[in-house]
């Protein structure tokens, strides 16, 4: 075990913390997405920040000790954004996601709290070869993917895409079904697709397995790893594929490109929402008609209301366990498994 580093979980896919790497400063022409590169701590931010460990595990920090984790870009609406292409002379980075995702701070909300700034110490070597995060990822045989799908999308992070798709996957796995999770898009954080394991499913996969840090990527890029995580998923031969699309399809994540691969295999799609006019905005943007609407806008009944009046579909608060029996139905009829 390597104490002399925290190791991130943009490295969960590496082997560099049982046997170990060099160091190496490269200037900042010779940088490149999915880097994996090491950084002192210069500043915690605030008390409340941790990094996210392999495991998944949250783990806190101290001013001077040094993290693994990897050149990405993040560009949520509701947080922060950056991008290692934005990193000056000083090289000083933040830490854009507590999974290690690293880069220049460009913008943040004022609802959160100060990031942990970084300074860059070199990038991880094993003799002459650079180590990035596809360097660690084996050949994946391309599989047809054919499994049905239910797609959760949301209009925004944070709108209860997560919290939505842990419900259902424990429905299928109390009915006995095989079910496989994956998170297609979005900004490296291991807990989404945990939470889905946690709840039963059989295996998990997300764009970190196939070397991304986060889905913002050339298009060409996206397409080719997207392939492969379907691959990945085909090879579980699951019954039920639980599938997440990170952020919203509007932002720059290549949602709308992994909506596009699926969508002869969905079978349901759930959006959820932060409120009903976010929820016509999507509908319209991208040609999706959701069996249900759930999240932030179906908190109260005011919310519910309007967005079946305004969107003509249907509108269930998934966390309430009332409304069980309505979601085992609509599933059962989309799906065609008796739930």
């Amino acid at each position: 075990m390597n104490h002399q580093y925290i190791f991130t979980s943009l490295t969960r896919i590496s082997d560099m913390e049982e046997k170990g790497f060099s160091l190496k400063k490269l200037p900042k022409e010779q940088w490149q997405n999915a880097d994996y590169v090491v950084c002192e701590i210069v500043n915690a931010g605030s008390e409340t920040l941790k990094l996210e460990l392999p495991n998944g595990r949250m783990r806190g920090v101290i001013g001077g000790e040094f993290l693994v984790g990897a050149l990405g870009e993040r560009f949520a609406t509701l947080e922060a954004t950056g991008s290692w292409r934005k990193v000056e002379h000083d090289l000083k980075m933040s830490v854009l996601t507590g999974a290690g995702l690293l880069g220049k701070l460009t913008s943040k909300s004022v609802f959160l709290p100060q990031l942990m700034t970084v300074a860059y110490t070199g990038h991880a070597f094993r003799g002459s070869q650079k180590l990035t995060m596809d360097y660690f990822v084996k050949p994946i045989e391309p599989l047809p993917f054919d499994i049905p799908v239910i797609l959760f999308v949301g209009t925004s992070m944070s709108a209860g895409k997560t919290t939505s798709a842990r419900i259902v996957t424990n429905l299928f796995k109390q009915a006995g079904l095989k079910v496989v999770g994956a998170k297609l898009t979005g900004a490296g954080r291991y807990k989404d697709i945990l939470a889905i394991k946690d709840v039963g499913a059989d295996a998990v996969y997300d764009f970190v397995d196939v070397g991304l840090p986060s889905s913002i990527c050339p298009i060409g890029e996206y397409q080719e790893k997207l392939m492969q995580m379907l691959s990945l998923m085909a090879k579980e031969r699951a019954e039920i594929a639980i599938v997440e699309i990170g952020a919203s399809p509007l932002e720059p994540y290549n949602g709308d490109l992994a909506i596009e691969a699926l969508r002869k295999f969905v079978k349901c799609t759930i959006l959820s929402a932060s409120d009903p006019y976010a929820v016509y905005g999507l509908m319209k943007a991208f040609e999706i008609v959701p069996d249900i609407v759930t999240g932030i806008t179906s908190n109260t009944l005011a919310g519910i209301q309007m967005v079946e009046s305004l969107c003509k579909v249907k509108a269930l608060n998934l966390i309430d366990a009332t409304t069980t029996k309505k979601l085992k139905q609509i599933l059962t009829s989309t799906t065609g498994f008796s739930l």
